[in-house]
């Protein structure tokens, strides 16, 4: 299998993964994330900076083939990666159908291959993708994770409401990912 990191490099240490940042979050009014616009900065910069440092940026874009209904069916308006993410057209996109970016994809044989050790995650949605996400990372070994501060976010019209969630999933995760502003991420 051909890496999709061929960067000339033989291993790297970090990859940037962007979870889920995907147009139905930013146009679809049932599933509007909460301080979208920020977000959206926040893992721009987050995207800078790993570029400037020869950092893999990978993209996981949520995929649903059977259900011509759903907002992230595939091919459609919605299902489309945000249209003001910083993204070239060599980055890696990996199309997932379940909460969890390593289940049935990729992602994970491509990052072992390249000798990735630690993951730098951001994206959407907090109490579901991103969460399945940085569990399952830690129960492959990915131990040293990084979580981008105000880089995830949930849907606006939640109960409990969107702060809540991610207040209480940033103090579930204690262990499993560090959470920290760009400032203070090591890239």
């Amino acid at each position: 299998m051909k890496s999709f990191f061929d960067k000339g490099a033989k291993s790297l240490s970090k990859a940037v993964v962007v979870i889920d940042v995907q147009e139905a979050f930013f146009q679809n009014p049932s599933c509007l994330l909460h301080e979208k616009e920020q977000l959206v900065r926040n893992i721009n910069a987050l995207i800078e900076e790993a570029r400037s440092k020869a950092i893999p940026v990978v993209f996981i874009q949520h995929t649903e083939y059977d259900y011509e209904q759903d907002e992230f069916y595939v091919d459609t308006p919605d299902w489309q990666l945000h249209r003001g993410l910083n993204r070239l057209d060599s980055d890696p996109v990996i199309r997932k159908t379940t909460r969890d970016s390593f289940h049935e994809t990729e992602l994970g044989s491509c990052l072992q291959q390249q000798g990735v050790r630690q993951l730098i995650f951001a994206g959407a949605q907090t109490d579901y993708c991103i969460n399945a996400t940085v569990r399952r990372a830690h129960e492959l070994g990915y131990t040293d994770n990084i979580l981008l501060k105000n880089g995830h976010s949930t849907v606006v019209n939640s109960t409990p409401s969107a702060p809540q969630i991610i207040e209480e999933h940033e103090r579930a995760w204690e262990g499993l990912v560090s959470i920290k502003p760009l400032a203070e991420i090591s890239l």
